[in-house]
């Protein structure tokens, strides 16, 4: 007899083995507050700023502590708190208060910049864009840039007769020359494949100009601006010492010769100011058209 196979049912009494859960203990990550995720990169980017400027401080003590005469940071504090209480008084031609001079500065770096710009820019684009003028002109832009500012004053004393249009001269001749190189070689650096487009198009040179070249070389542009305003910036201040007349230059050597250091440096510090304002607002407004920028 074959074997069969025996079912055995299932008893719905038989005890199983219980198994207990053990609940695990989680952490629970709070998020970080609003506060540290901007405070901390402020803290980064503020903190060496003023590490710098506690250095800068704590020097100038110890100068005016070993130097007969120098001023320390609390006497010309107060100095500059006076300077400021009144900064655009007009007592005479001669007697104006400080507010007055940075403008007058500031209006004889925007004529000469002006028109150092007018002209630099398109030399710039003439030269990059034609071999033969470039190289015709190379020598004389390699000769005169390294002159030294000043040693343009007397010849515009010599041209203008007067001091007002040779201040501005000397800032227009020592201005250009950044825009000159940086435009040129922005347009050299052109792809040529862009021009090759424009003549099988057989596009007019102006519209090259103003569809191609501008746009591809404005970044370098941009960047001899940024270079030049701070050159006449710098240039200006020492033209109006040898000059006279109303002007941050001619300012600080009066004070010199009233023997006021404390007001000295306190222009020291306005024309620092004054100087990366400009310089930052020239870079901003070249982050404005960078193609980088604006690719974000």
């Amino acid at each position: 007899m074959k074997n069969q196979a025996r079912v055995v049912p299932l008893i719905a009494n038989t005890p199983t083995a219980e198994v207990s859960v053990i609940p695990l203990k989680t952490r629970t990550v709070q998020p970080e507050p609003i506060r540290r995720q901007w405070l901390r990169p402020a803290v980064q980017r503020v903190l060496p700023g003023f590490c710098g400027m506690g250095l800068l401080l704590a020097v100038w003590q110890l100068a005016a502590l070993y130097s007969k005469g120098f001023p320390d940071p609390a006497s010309t504090w107060q100095a500059a708190v006076t300077l400021f209480a009144d900064p655009f008084y007009n007592a005479g031609p001669n007697d104006q208060g400080i507010g007055w001079n940075v403008l007058a500065s500031l209006e004889r770096v925007a004529t000469g910049f002006g028109l150092a710009a007018l002209v630099g820019i398109p030399a710039g684009f003439v030269l990059g864009r034609f071999t033969f003028l470039g190289r015709m002109f190379s020598p004389v832009v390699a000769l005169l840039r390294p002159v030294s500012p000043l040693a343009w004053l007397p010849i515009g004393l010599l041209l203008f007769q007067r001091a007002e249009p040779a201040s501005s001269w000397t800032i227009f001749i020592c201005s250009i020359w950044p825009m000159i190189i940086n435009t040129a070689e922005g347009v050299k650096r052109i792809p040529e494949d862009y021009l090759n487009v424009a003549r099988v198009l057989q596009l007019t040179e102006l519209t090259i100009l103003r569809k191609i070249l501008f746009p591809a070389v404005l970044p370098s542009v941009l960047t001899g601006v940024r270079l030049s305003i701070g050159i006449a910036w710098l240039v200006i201040v020492a033209a109006e010492m040898l000059t006279g007349g109303l002007g941050i230059g001619f300012w600080i050597w009066n004070e010199w010769n009233n023997l006021n250091v404390q007001n000295i440096l306190v222009a020291i510090g306005i024309i620092g100011v004054v100087g990366l304002l400009l310089e930052q607002g020239v870079m901003l407004l070249a982050r404005r058209f960078s193609w980088q920028e604006g690719g974000k």
